[in-house]
């Protein structure tokens, strides 16, 4: 069965480029535009892993990964950050609060599912 990544982010294009090299690797895909639209769909969903970028109106990514992180049916969750925010002060903030990867955009689509697959099938990241 396939595994299920959401995306969440306030631009069209960049869930949009995204969910084209995901789908390439047979993911399913679900979408979101905001943090809080992203934390109820990953409420009401299955989700295997989350790619989202850090600066959205309503709830920023930090906040929807520290939401998603103190739910105990979403915790285990594997949470992506893919972001223009380079800043090691804010990569760290996300690391404490479980963000697994921290991606600067622009990013190279290939690498992106590269990454994903690697964490869906177990293999540690370098």
């Amino acid at each position: 069965m396939a595994k299920t990544i959401l995306i969440v982010d306030d631009a069209l294009t960049v869930r949009n480029l995204a969910k084209y090299a995901l789908s390439k690797g047979g993911y399913n895909i679900l979408e979101a535009e905001d943090g809080s639209v992203g934390l109820a769909v990953t409420r009401s969903n299955t989700v295997d892993l989350i790619i989202s970028d850090l600066n959205m109106p309503k709830m920023n990514g930090l906040e929807m990964a520290k939401a998603i992180k103190s739910d105990p049916k979403t915790q285990n969750i594997p949470i992506f950050m893919l972001s223009t925010v380079a800043s090691q002060e804010v990569a760290q903030q996300g690391k404490e609060i479980g963000i697994m990867v921290w991606i600067v955009k622009p990013f190279v689509p290939d690498k992106l599912l590269a990454a994903v697959k690697k964490v869906l099938e177990g293999i540690p990241l370098k």
